[in-house]
């Protein structure tokens, strides 16, 4: 029987709960789907206090790693609980807010070009990008692909090389705030719609219209778990 959730006698740290969590999935062979034991026997089991098991699985929401469902409990979305550094996620946290405050100045107004200047093959190619990121959530996959297609064919649809810039020195921030949106629960779906909105306004060529359905949808994007988790909360 695995030992994964002896009473933990040194200093009682979330990360430290974290440790003693992915041991217990991998030796008690959990799989995605599985139900991970109740908060309260947790806290029991590990010698910890409930705020600390919760602060642990906020960070493994935060990852994409389990759903926590309400008043359901807790399950695992993967086959192990492989967590990234705290330290990259506190990274992370901390520059989010500016990269999500730098994308709605953008693509508000990118969106709003590109419907006064978007040509017919601007047009092919948004609807190809959501045609793939369809594709891909059908699979079962977050659509993260289809996701950067469509934001860059809305960039090459306002035919500025400047803003065009300004998007790619800041790529990989941006694929950051991709994934961390897409991954939350039902998000895939609805960034899907929201997409089809700016498309709409694009080929309509109603440029006010495209940039509030943009405005919506990168103020969407910013409602994620990650800006919810404190990571210096009790322990």
């Amino acid at each position: 029987m695995t030992d994964a959730l002896r009473p933990m006698t040194k200093q009682r740290l979330y990360e430290q709960v974290l440790d003693r969590l992915r041991q217990y999935v991998a030796e008690g062979g959990l799989r995605a789907g599985d139900r991970l034991p109740p908060e309260r026997d947790l806290a029991q089991r590990l010698g910890v206090s409930r705020a600390s098991v919760k602060q642990a699985i906020v960070v493994l929401e935060v990852q994409g790693l389990v759903e926590a469902r309400h008043g359901g409990g807790t399950y695992l979305v993967r086959d192990s609980l492989e967590v990234e550094p705290v330290e990259k996620l506190v990274e992370r946290r901390r520059r989010l807010p500016d990269v999500l405050e730098a994308r709605e100045a953008l693509e508000t107004k990118l969106a709003e070009l590109a419907a006064e200047r978007r040509t017919e093959e601007d047009l092919a190619a948004m609807r190809s990008a959501l045609a793939h990121m369809t594709a891909e959530i059908e699979r079962g996959g977050h659509g993260v692909e289809g996701d950067r297609l469509f934001h860059g064919a809305v960039t090459a649809a306002a035919h500025s090389s400047i803003l065009a810039e300004f998007m790619r020195s800041i790529a990989d921030q941006i694929a950051e705030s991709r994934t961390e949106s897409l991954r939350q629960p039902g998000r895939p779906t609805r960034s899907l719609a929201q997409h089809q909105a700016i498309l709409d306004a694009i080929e309509t060529q109603q440029p006010g219209r495209a940039a509030t359905a943009m405005r919506r949808h990168v103020r969407t994007v910013a409602k994620v778990r990650l800006l919810d988790w404190d990571p210096e909360g009790e322990r």
